[in-house]
């Protein structure tokens, strides 16, 4: 038999020659207006390709790139693109030095964007923009877009894009394959999930270093920093504020029945337009739910994906157990609320969200349950 040797960064370069306008990027890189970014490769198999394309290819400084070197335990740091894990890329761009910054996952699907002075990104807002951005990608300008997709647990932020768009949008279960039947069929153009995985139809996975040069392409186009764009993106479309909470390494027993309970509590029909009262605040359930999934190309029926409680504000709690957890269980808790106030965008998420996470904790009584004080991490 026959052994042919690839170069697997020299075939996704290509690709990505196809896709973007490695020229603006480059002189966003290396003009008279540049910006210095920093990019953590956090020890996993991205490094290659981020020396490759980001530094050979576009220009970028050799040493804009850090942790570039594959290493069986990633450096002794959970390889995890989050404001926990990525500390030390938080605490760089904190500086004011860089005006923009990227972390990827041990596999590089995965990825974070920082802007100047540590401004976070968070994944579903990162989702929405790409799309009201699309234009400034040339492969979507010749391809088209056809639909999105998103992950029900991902905040409801990229249906704003998609009404005004008119394109519709596709609501699936945790799990990459449900987007991949979309796209396939051609009915999805973009997807992408609140775990920091974004992806479009150029290949069949969520692509970490596609959705980093999808930024770069916007910030070269618009002109503006990371933090006006977002911020021009909340005074037009809203904005969702919008938390989860991982308890992790739980005895799989008590997860279990802690679920279990609070299907049976919130499908109640006693619970159906319950109010909460919370402060100042007061929330009408408007709905609830054990999410259910009909893949609109085959049909298949994927049920039981996640409790839901829909507020007459369209806030929204969510409870999952998490299938792709290695240590036991892992019980997740999601709460997004909607804010159109241009003058109410600048408060902490925990702080707008707080009303929200007493009403999820006081009716899945967690902490009482499992004996933790708080959750493991929040994202």
């Amino acid at each position: 038999f026959l052994v042919e040797i690839v170069d697997s960064v020299e075939i996704y370069l290509n690709l990505l020659r196809s896709i973007f306008d490695f020229n603006a990027i480059r002189n966003l890189l290396t003009g008279p207006n540049q910006i210095k970014i920093r990019i953590d490769a956090m020890n996993g198999v991205m490094g290659p390709y981020v020396r490759r394309i980001l530094c050979d290819e576009l220009g970028a400084p050799a040493n804009s790139a850090i942790n570039c070197i594959p290493l069986e335990d990633f450096g002794g740091q959970p390889p995890d693109p989050n404001l926990t894990y990525a500390a030390a890329l938080l605490e760089a761009m904190k500086g004011g030095e860089y005006g923009f910054g990227a972390a990827f996952d041990a596999d590089g699907d995965r990825y974070m964007i920082l802007g100047q002075n540590g401004f976070f990104v968070n994944a579903s807002d990162s989702l929405a923009i790409i799309a009201a951005n699309l234009s400034c990608i040339p492969y979507f300008c010749q391809m088209g877009v056809r639909g999105f997709g998103r992950s029900m647990p991902t905040s409801t932020a990229l249906d704003k894009v998609a009404k005004v768009m008119k394109v519709p949008v596709y609501e699936t279960p945790a799990g990459w394959r449900y987007f991949s039947n979309l796209m396939d069929s051609g009915r999805c153009s973009l997807c992408g999930e609140e775990s920091f995985g974004t992806g479009s139809d150029h290949l069949r996975e969520k692509d970490g270093l596609w959705a980093v040069l999808v930024w770069l392409s916007i910030l070269a186009a618009r002109k503006q920093s990371v933090e006006e764009i977002v911020r021009d993106h909340w005074a037009k479309f809203g904005r969702h504020y919008y938390c989860r909470f991982d308890y992790e390494a739980l005895e799989p027993r008590t997860a279990y029945f802690i679920m279990r309970d609070l299907e049976a509590l919130i499908t109640d029909k006693s619970f159906s337009h319950q109010q909460f009262a919370v402060g100042n605040n007061i929330y009408s359930v408007e709905r609830t739910d054990n999410f259910e999934y009909v893949d609109p190309v085959d049909g298949t029926v994927t049920k039981r994906q996640g409790l839901r409680i829909i507020f007459s504000d369209a806030s929204r709690l969510i409870f999952r157990m998490s299938s792709s957890s290695h240590v036991r269980a892992t019980l997740r808790i999601y709460a997004e609320s909607y804010e159109k106030d241009p003058s109410q965008h600048n408060k902490e998420p925990q702080a707008v969200l707080s009303p929200l996470i007493a009403i999820a904790l006081k009716i899945s009584q967690i902490h009482e349950r499992t004996g933790r004080k708080g959750p493991t991490v929040i994202t």
